[in-house]
Formats: structure tokens, C-alpha cells, sequence
């Protein structure tokens, strides 16, 4: 792709994968020149994530592509878990939707990398420089200067960010010295992409067989994925012949008319990187962290970074808060990180059980706990999946302890009821920026309140969900009404302000009649560390 480049850019993103190509588009919607730097020609073409899950739609709706990568995907889909005597152990298949979306979607990563490429000439203000490389960069206090290759000549270009989505084998991340604690999996996994593979089954096939532990995924348009672990003896090149591959693919279930259009052994990583950066140089995506595919995060892992980082480098870069809100970048990230690579890791202990009196325990152990509703429905709801909660960051502690509080995690989004009839989801109301939820049929006793420091420097758009708001409102006022009767989760916030970040995660949780105090807090958080 041929592109012009400019000598400076705010933000350069080097690599154009899912997690870089995100970050790209939702910082064109909050309006930052951007620079994506990619040495290949084209996205991906062959197939590597194949699930992608409700935070990462909602990440998509952020970026206003939703609908367009929901119509590529198979929603909702379940996994169904299965003995070495074939009998049905176990099924997980999620019907609640928290965040507006279905928390389990097949996809294809080459259909979700061009629309994410396709949609950068929305944003005037974005260059996507394909077929350029990064060579070389230097960190001063100002800035970065980068060497950019473009076919046989190199030019400088500076930044004053520089975001390294450049992959596992990070060019950046080696240049900044930064490595990577964790372990490679001692274990291989054939992996087998199918095309024209119809099946009875909508849901993920997971024989948990010890002599041959087996998962097979859905695809849109009759693709369909195997992953098969290997046994030490087994030779790469003879489970890679076709006689080898067809056999087993023959004994679990594949149609006979399937089409392999790749077949690759892997050894899966389980790393995190020690740092997620360096002054003005930050990663991203696997260049942060490489996790085990049985829970289907890697992706959806950088995604969330992507989420995370372009609320902050617009309000940075845009003067509206200081740099220091850069640095709870990790605080608010790692952990979690690597909480979803030992929540992979175990999920590849139930599939994958190293032997028959491990496969019976786990068997058991499911079998158990289907006779306590709860228990089931923590299972079938997929609610073990560990939710993002930051305990620092951008953030105003309430004091109310982890099992409680609504601070530092991702708001419910619901289908609203908007004043001109209109059913839409919540995120569509509140604009692109902070936003001040007011849950309460009282808030006409704090909107003068809500009208000064520090909301006002936040730019927060206010929305009033109640049943019966006060009225008349301002005219810049949003009032809705949640559909279903509403979360009853969120019964015990009724009557509460809740400021949310533009990632959508609570920043503060104030009772109505505590406005003032939560403002004030709000305001020292800002002066404390994030001033601009």
C-alpha cells in the first residue's frame, strides 16, 4: 500500500494485527493522528483465531464496526465436552449476554483484519503504511525517532508514542531489551483448518480422550478447526503426512467432503513480558503476552489492551490529562493478563488429561456438580472465565471490597429504551467520551452538581436511567429507560452516580447524596497523578 508519510505523528502503532489495527480505528474515533506501520503487503490470510468474545464485540461497537464483523461470525456458540467412551460430561453454552453481545463467537481473523483495514479510510487523520518497516528507533525525553524502510529508501519519522503490536518475536521488545518470563509448552498440537465442513453441531467438540485429546471449533460458512495433541514419539513430519491427518480427522467426526486448507504443528507459549514498556514505548497484544489457545484469549487478551490504551494516548495527546495516565497502562493490564493465561492453562488441564484416572476425576467432578443449580450455572454461564477488575489505575476505590464494588470493572451493557423510542444499547447513548450514569429518579438533585469540576474537565455526557426520571432535562441530557425491567445485579446501585471511562469501566461509584464528596475525590485522583 502506498502511503505519505508525514515527519511526526502522535502515535505510531508498529504492526498491523487484530490488537494493532484496533487501536488504530478507535483512535481515529476519538480523533488521533496515527501512523500504522506494517512490512508486510497484506493482512493475514491464513486462518489462526477462530473465537472472539463479547468484550471484543463490544470493542468492535467502540469502533462502530459491530454490526459488520457480528454478520461474519457464528454467535454464541457452546463447548461440549465428551469421555473416551463418547458420553456428554460436561456442556458450557452461555446464553446471558452482560455486555450486550453473546460471549462466545466463531470467526475468522483474515475476514476481522481486512474489515479492520477497510475501515482506516474512514479516518482522515490515520495512515496505514503497508509494506513499510520498522528499522531502527531512538528514545529521547521529547519523543521517538524511528527509521522507516519503504522498498529501497529509509526516512525518519518521529513520534510521540510508540505502541509495539509487532507481534511475538517483537522488534520493538528486543530493542528495548524487555523479556519474557513464563514457559513453552513441552507438548504439540496438530492443528487442521477445514473448508466445506458441515456438522450437526453449532457447539465447540471437546473429546477429552487421554490418548488423544481432541477439540474441534466452529467457523463461519462451513469452516471448522481440529486441534489434536500429539504424544512425544509422534514425528512432526509423519502426523503432518496426509494419510496421518486424514485418519484423524476421519475418527473425530469431520466430514467426509472437508477441504485442508492448512495444517500445522505448534508448541504453545505461556509468556509474559517483564515490562509492558519503556518511557514513551509501550506493547501491546502478543508482545506483551503469548497464552495457550484453550481459552480462546490470546486475541481477545490484545484486544483489551487496544481498549485500554486509546482512551488514554487521546486524553494524553490531546492535553486533556497528563502522561502519567499512560502509566496505569500495566497497572491496569498485566494482571489480568496473567490471570487469563493460568485460566488457559487450566482449561488445557480439562481437555487435555494426562491420563485415564486424571480424565475420571474430572469426569466426576462435573458430574457432581450438575446436581447443584448453581454450580450448573456457573458452568453453563461460562462465569469462571475471570472478569477484568482493576484494583489501581484510574480509578476511585470505594472502599466496599472486591465482591461488591462496581469500581474498576467493565459496566453491564443492556438494550435501552431512548426518549424517541428507539431500542438501542447502552454504549450508543453515551457517546465516545466519560460518562456520568445517573441511576436514580432523583437526578434533577444533582445535576447542578454534575455541571462543574471535574466532570466538566472530563467532558462527561450525562445519561439518566431511570424508570420515571425528573423532567423536564436539559437538552444535553440523555434519559433512557433498560429494557427487561433491569440487572438486578445492579439493584444496589439504584440511586448512585457512576462515572465511566471511555473503555466502558467504572472509575467512581457515588450515592446521589454524595455527589460532591465523589467529585472531590475525582478531582484529586486527576490532580494526584494524571494532570495534564
Amino acid at each position: 500500500m502506498t502511503a505519505e508519510l508525514h515527519s511526526h505523528y502522535p502515535v505510531v502503532i508498529v504492526g498491523a494485527g487484530p490488537t494493532g489495527l484496533t487501536l488504530a480505528n478507535l483512535l481515529g474515533v476519538y480523533g488521533v493522528e496515527a501512523l500504522v506501520l506494517e512490512r508486510n503487503a497484506l493482512t493475514v490470510n491464513e486462518p489462526r483465531a477462530v473465537s472472539i468474545d463479547d468484550e471484543s464485540l463490544r470493542t468492535m461497537q467502540a469502533a462502530g464496526l459491530a454490526d459488520e464483523v457480528m454478520a461474519q461470525t457464528v454467535a454464541g456458540y457452546g463447548s461440549h465436552y465428551f469421555s473416551a467412551k463418547g458420553r456428554c460430561f460436561a456442556k458450557v453454552q452461555p446464553t446471558e449476554q452482560p455486555f450486550g453481545y453473546p460471549r462466545r463467537n466463531a470467526f475468522r481473523q483474515p475476514v476481522l483484519e481486512r474489515q479492520l483495514r477497510d475501515a482506516l479510510p474512514r479516518f482522515v487523520q490515520v495512515t496505514a503504511a503497508f509494506e513499510h518497516e520498522l528499522i531502527s528507533f531512538v528514545q529521547g525525553a521529547e519523543g521517538v525517532t524511528l527509521q522507516v524502510r519503504d522498498g529501497n529508501s529509509v526516512r525518519d519519522v518521529t513520534c510521540d508514542y510508540l505502541i509495539a503490536c509487532d507481534g511475538a518475536s517483537s522488534t520493538v521488545r528486543r530493542g528495548l531489551g524487555i523479556g519474557m518470563g513464563g514457559s513453552t509448552f513441552a507438548e504439540r498440537w496438530l492443528i487442521v483448518d477445514l473448508e466445506n465442513s458441515p456438522s450437526p453441531s453449532p457447539h465447540t467438540k471437546v473429546f477429552s480422550n487421554p490418548k488423544r485429546p481432541c477439540i474441534a471449533l466452529p467457523g463461519p460458512e462451513l469452516t471448522r478447526r481440529y486441534e489434536f495433541k500429539l504424544h512425544p514419539h509422534e514425528g512432526d513430519r509423519d502426523m503432518l503426512a496426509p494419510e496421518a491427518v486424514q485418519q484423524l480427522l476421519a475418527t473425530h467426526e469431520a466430514a467426509a467432503q472437508s477441504k485442508i486448507v492448512r495444517k500445522v504443528i505448534y508448541t504453545f507459549h505461556a509468556r509474559l513480558a517483564e515490562r509492558w514498556g519503556e518511557g514513551r514505548i509501550l506493547l501491546a497484544g502478543d508482545a506483551a503476552h503469548l497464552m495457550p489457545p484453550f481459552a480462546g484469549q490470546g486475541m481477545n487478551s490484545g484486544l483489551r489492551d487496544a481498549n485500554n490504551l486509546a482512551w488514554k494516548l487521546a486524553a494524553v495527546t490531546s492535553g486533556g490529562l497528563g502522561p502519567g495516565l499512560l502509566d496505569s497502562y500495566q497497572r491496569e493490564r498485566r494482571d489480568h493478563a496473567a490471570s487469563m493465561i493460568a485460566f488457559a492453562l487450566n482449561m488445557g488441564r480439562v481437555l487435555a488429561p494426562p491420563n485415564a484416572l486424571a480424565a475420571w476425576a474430572i469426569e466426576s467432578m462435573f458430574r457432581v456438580l450438575s446436581y447443584f443449580p448453581k454450580a450448573r450455572d456457573y458452568i453453563a454461564q461460562m462465569k469462571f472465565k475471570p472478569p477484568p477488575r482493576f484494583a489501581e489505575g484510574f480509578i476511585v476505590p470505594d472502599g466496599e471490597g472486591h465482591k461488591h464494588t462496581l469500581v474498576g470493572r467493565l459496566y453491564p451493557q443492556p438494550r435501552v429504551l431512548t426518549a424517541d423510542g428507539k431500542v438501542v444499547l447502552l454504549d450508543d447513548v453515551l457517546g465516545d467520551g466519560f460518562a456520568l450514569i445517573v441511576r436514580s429518579v432523583r437526578a434533577d438533585a444533582v445535576l447542578t452538581a454534575l455541571a462543574g469540576k471535574p466532570w466538566r474537565d472530563l467532558k462527561a455526557r450525562i445519561v439518566i436511567m431511570a424508570d420515571t426520571p425528573a423532567a423536564p432535562l436539559p437538552a444535553d441530557i440523555v434519559a433512557v429507560r433498560e429494557i427487561g425491567g433491569g440487572n438486578p445485579r445492579l439493584a444496589r446501585f439504584n440511586d448512585h452516580v457512576i462515572l465511566l471511562r471511555p473503555d466502558r469501566y467504572v472509575a467512581a461509584c457515588m450515592k446521589v447524596d454524595e455527589v460532591a464528596k465523589g467529585g472531590d475525590k475525582v478531582a484529586a485522583l486527576i490532580k494526584g497523578t494524571f494532570a495534564a
